[in-house]
């Protein structure tokens, strides 16, 4: 399973919302860049960026940051955040980019979806952000009324191949995973997902681990010291 630590950017900043809330911020760090290298220092060979202004706006004001650690740090990256048309995808593949994540796009647009399946494989990523039940879009501001599993499922029918699959009202809290969704997920599509959402601590990644997810996020609970850098990459924890 892929340990992805988290960076979100606001403004420039390395921030958590608490349940998706922008008006509900805590500020981090103000160098996402030396956070990244905090990151792989402490063994970490993954990275999920998210683009809160992108996510908000459809107009990202953070590409040279995400490049920046693209390149510099050497880490793959897996980057979302207002990402909504094959232009802003080009230049995040071009920018080095691991894996792209299609989030409203994925719910509003899914000719993009499949056009960006085609030309770029199994580096584009469906994001899934869930609030009682249904999808949410424009940075989880909006409801689709759309159910997960449907979405995740028309995903796997255009050729996506992975999911981020995130539990709003978990996010931030560190109320713990939503493990019983997160096991419905991964067992009715049959789609790589990253679970996201709540981690509070290494208990929970190893629950993530044993319902066979592709990958988990966490952000939050590294901030707070709840999860130690050291453990987190370290086999004999997991």
């Amino acid at each position: 399973m892929i340990i992805y630590p988290a960076i979100d950017i606001l403004d420039g900043n390395c921030v958590r919302l608490y349940k998706g809330d922008y008006d509900q911020v805590t500020k981090y760090s103000d160098d996402p860049l030396k956070m990244a290298f905090t990151f792989k220092k402490a063994g970490a060979t993954h990275i999920h960026i998210v683009d809160l202004d992108g996510a908000k706006s459809g107009k990202s004001k953070n590409l040279e940051i995400i490049k920046k650690i693209c390149i510099e740090t050497g880490l793959l990256v897996q980057t979302g955040g207002g990402v909504r048309t094959m232009e802003r995808i080009d230049e995040l593949v071009q920018a080095k980019a691991d894996r792209v994540i299609l989030g409203t796009a994925a719910i509003k647009d899914p000719c993009l979806v499949e056009k960006a399946v085609k030309k770029y494989g199994k580096r584009i990523v469906a994001g899934i952000d869930t609030l009682n039940g249904f999808v949410s879009t424009e940075g989880w501001t909006a409801n689709s009324q759309k159910d997960a599993i449907s979405t995740a499922l028309h995903m796997k029918a255009l050729g996506v191949q992975s999911i981020v699959y995130t539990d709003i009202a978990k996010d931030g809290t560190l109320d713990g995973a939503n493990i019983d969704a997160l096991k419905q997920m991964i067992e009715k599509t049959g789609l790589d997902i990253v679970a996201s959402g709540g981690i509070k601590d290494m208990q929970d990644i190893r629950n993530i681990k044993k319902v066979n997810a592709y990958g988990v996020i966490t952000g939050k609970a590294i901030y707070e010291g709840k999860i130690k850098l050291e453990e987190l990459f370290s086999d004999q924890n997991i």
